[in-house]
């Protein structure tokens, strides 16, 4: 099975801000983040999803935008953030979007003063 990925000039703002939009992706890509090659099934656990099927359309949305590079490694997909391309393109974005998810995660589970 051969997945399509888009060339890096290919690569489209709107596109990458529509995929890490979406909570879900959002959590997978801070996984991917830490670097190096990981199968489907363990980034799902790190992030919660039980359903495989659920994320076969998250998976697709982020390769189709050119966020990761998704390929077949036996009965598993190995995905890797695709962070050379994505800073070639857009200087400083990913940073920017994992840092606020960061910040935002932080705020929601600070305890709350009366």
């Amino acid at each position: 099975m051969t997945y399509r990925h888009p060339e890096r000039a290919q690569i489209r703002v709107v596109d990458v801000l529509s995929a890490l939009g979406n909570p879900v992706r959002l959590a997978a890509v801070r996984v991917l983040d830490a670097g190096g090659e990981h199968n489907c099934s363990s980034v799902l656990e790190v992030i919660g999803v039980t359903a495989k099927s659920t994320m076969t359309h998250h998976w697709r949305v982020l390769r189709e935008s050119g966020v990761i590079w998704q390929q077949p490694s036996g009965r598993e997909n190995l995905v890797t953030l695709r962070r050379d391309d994505l800073d070639a393109r857009y200087p400083g974005l990913l940073d920017a979007v994992l840092t606020g998810a960061r910040e935002d995660e932080a705020l929601e589970t600070a305890p709350t003063h009366p």
